[in-house]
């Protein structure tokens, strides 16, 4: 495992033109390039005080989006729009 990062990112959904769907939070490129770069992988943090396991990914034009699931943001106290508190480290 590597380092942990931090940061703060808006839920958003990762196809905003459907308004719906998958919801995601964009990591920072400094994140990025700490957590090894633009590609899928597993990762674990806290978002708001609440551990989760999840997934990155890819998500165009050079940025990388962790994948939140409903039940995780409804445990955080979040929605789309919404901008969070973010520990994230690879697993």
């Amino acid at each position: 495992m590597g380092s942990r990062t931090k940061f703060r990112g808006k839920v958003r959904y990762f196809r905003p033109e459907a308004a719906s769907g998958l919801a995601v939070i964009d990591i920072p490129a400094g994140g990025t390039k700490e957590l090894g770069g633009l590609k899928q992988m597993r990762v674990k943090g806290v978002i708001n005080g609440v551990e989760f396991t999840s997934n990155t990914m890819p998500a165009g034009g050079g940025v990388l989006a962790l994948s939140v699931s409903k039940k995780l943001l409804d445990s955080a106290g979040l929605r789309v729009g919404a901008t969070a508190e973010i520990e994230v480290e690879r697993l």
